[in-house]
């Protein structure tokens, strides 16, 4: 009997499930990423060569950019929102909880507390609130005492209770040392006598040690 000889077919792969599920993952990462809000503050740091990496998390900053104004910022939105608590019973700010909410979602603070209130109070979507944002005069410390920043840098420690905080300056390449001083002693006047300055990262000089044991490390991968 003869036997039966089945034809046979080129495989057919149908990618219509796979497109499905590329466009449903690019769906979900469009609507889920939030992106990072655009500074209010331009500070373009010094160049240094350091081994030390600077904290990704816990850290309290406070930038000064060219013109000696002074931000501040904090990366965690707990830590956030229980530092605009404290300053807002502590020196009678009145904020309600839709400022205090627009405090947390803020990238940085650089106002007196007179006008504190009138800038969380503006819509966050609205073009007027960015350019208000832009236009921040800084946060007063021009005194031996540390002035208003003295009273940011006590509660940020406060919301930190019992854990580390890190804390960082960053200040632009062209700051006059008066800004920079002003800032030291609201450090001071918070027995804070331990910070990180943000700088540019540079390679080691070659023939230091320190560029021989970054060699060693790309060497073996590390």
């Amino acid at each position: 009997m003869p036997s039966v000889k089945i034809k046979k077919h080129a495989p057919e792969n149908d990618m219509t499930p796979f497109v499905d599920v590329a466009f449903l993952i690019l769906s979900f990462f469009m609507l889920a990423t939030k992106f990072k809000p655009e500074e209010p503050v331009e500070v373009t740091t010094p160049n240094s060569v350091s081994s030390q990496a600077l904290p990704e998390k816990d850290a309290f900053m406070v930038s000064i950019d060219k013109d000696g104004r002074v931000f501040v910022s904090m990366d965690n939105p707990q830590s956030r929102q229980l530092l605009i608590e404290n300053l807002n019973t502590t020196r009678n700010l009145g904020l309600t909880t839709a400022e205090i909410k627009n405090f947390i979602n803020a990238p940085s603070v650089g106002v007196p507390f007179s006008q504190l209130k009138s800038l969380l109070s503006l819509d966050p979507e609205l073009e007027s609130t960015k350019n208000a944002l832009k236009q921040q005069p800084g946060i007063p410390c021009a005194d031996t005492t540390g002035g208003e920043l003295n009273f940011w840098i006590r509660d940020a420690l406060s919301a930190y209770s019992g854990k580390k905080l890190n804390l960082l300056i960053k200040s632009d390449n062209s700051t006059k040392y008066p800004a920079f001083k002003n800032v030291l002693n609201a450090f001071k006047q918070n027995d804070q006598n331990k910070f990180l300055l943000v700088t540019s990262p540079e390679d080691a000089p070659p023939g230091t040690a320190l560029f021989e044991t970054r060699q060693k490390q790309i060497l073996s991968g590390k």
